[in-house]
């Protein structure tokens, strides 16, 4: 079984000066790949949760991520935010959830400067992104904040949710707390219990800068790493698990995050395991549940896991705990690379390492808060809440 201290050993040999790099098949960083904020960010939330779990040593890495995203070279220091790379200026919604996760974590877990960056990353996210009318937040900028780009999109969204709700928790009584948790409520409703409901729980990704879908984005760019066309099995167990997250967070929730969890979860596993025959979840599949790219992606994988032990955790039913063991197997049967400690990124559908829309094994997010939430802790808010 994949064991969590040598993924975290994994993830500790990402740590670069300026940051956290992208990591290879061999387990050491790429050579010139330049620094990505998404990568620097969500590396410092996996250390951040390794500090809480008492691992020697995290502390310090903690500490090196919170210094690279408060005074490295991805922050942008005279206009504000975080620029996509070294090398890329674009300010992203995507990008700016994690840099929140990451100060989120940090402060969580008692790092020094974590609160401080936790604060710049939510008045970046609140002046810039979060959209208050739509109840949603906005895609990407210019690197002087004068150019929104005219797409939205769910991904940016969902991150947005997860950020905000670990930022609440890592606010304690901070007035901002309450703030943050009811967006994430708006948020989750509108995608959740307005058009994934709305499309019998097969969530459009896409949307105009009105939030009118486009069902028919990137048909010629099908493996795109961040906007795929289509159904994203991954995405509807990802907004599955959030939604009972969102569900402990609040006093007197609503009664349809549970319920539709349950349907988006389900959904997504009556059309997406094995849809075109091998054992596994594709990326993606069309409007008619025929599958688009067959890839198989560990971290489709992980929150088919994660939200099936999170289920079983809040409903006590056995099927739930059943299947997750089952993908469990199945992950650390296909995916589990003996050498790095970590899973492989991208197998084919018949489970040979592939580089189609995923090279190497970049990093640790999604693996190691599926290890952590197959452990049976309460969930909680963010999983940092569920570790202290």
């Amino acid at each position: 079984m994949t064991d969590l201290r040598r993924l975290l050993d994994h993830a500790e040999r990402s740590a670069v000066p300026g940051g956290f790099g992208y990591l290879g098949d061999d387990g050491r960083v790429v050579r010139g790949r330049p620094l990505e904020t998404w990568i620097v960010a969500r590396m410092t939330h996996v250390l951040g949760l390794a500090q809480l779990l008492g691992r020697p040593g995290a502390g310090e890495l903690v500490r090196h991520g919170v210094q690279a995203l408060v005074d490295g070279a991805l922050r942008d220091r005279q206009r504000g935010g975080w620029r996509a790379t070294a090398e890329d200026d674009t300010k992203s919604a995507y990008v700016h959830a994690f840099v929140v996760l990451a100060g989120s974590t940090a402060t969580a877990a008692g790092v020094p400067g974590g609160r401080d960056l936790l604060d710049d990353a939510l008045e970046v996210w609140r002046t810039r992104f979060w959209d208050d009318t739509a109840g949603l937040p906005v895609e990407a900028w210019d690197r002087a904040w004068h150019r929104c780009e005219d797409y939205r999109g769910v991904n940016a969204t969902m991150h947005g949710v997860e950020a905000s709700l670990a930022a609440a928790d890592a606010l304690g009584n901070d007035r901002r707390a309450a703030r943050l948790r009811e967006q994430a409520l708006r948020s989750t409703e509108r995608v959740v219990h307005g058009w994934a409901r709305e499309r019998d729980w097969r969530l459009p990704e896409h949307f105009t800068s009105g939030w009118t879908p486009l069902p028919e984005y990137h048909r010629d760019e099908p493996a795109h790493p961040f906007r795929p066309y289509g159904v994203t099995i991954g995405h509807q167990f990802e907004w599955a698990r959030l939604c009972l997250h969102l569900r402990a967070a609040l006093s007197g929730p609503p009664g349809w995050l549970l319920d539709d969890a349950v349907a988006l979860f389900d959904a997504a596993v009556e059309r997406g395991w094995a849809a075109d025959g091998p054992d596994g979840f594709p990326y993606t599949l069309d409007w008619d549940d025929r599958v688009v790219v067959g890839a198989r992606m560990h971290w489709v994988l992980c929150e088919a896991i994660a939200a099936a032990a999170v289920l079983g955790q809040v409903t006590g039913e056995e099927r739930y705990r059943t299947l997750a063991g089952r993908w469990r197997a199945h992950g650390e049967e296909r995916f589990a690379d003996p050498v790095t400690g970590s899973w492989h990124h991208e197998l084919t559908p018949s489970g040979e390492v592939a580089a189609g829309t995923w090279a190497g094994q970049p990093d640790a997010y999604h693996l190691a808060q599926m290890l952590l939430l197959s452990q049976g802790r309460p969930v909680r808010g963010s999983l940092a809440a569920s570790l202290r």
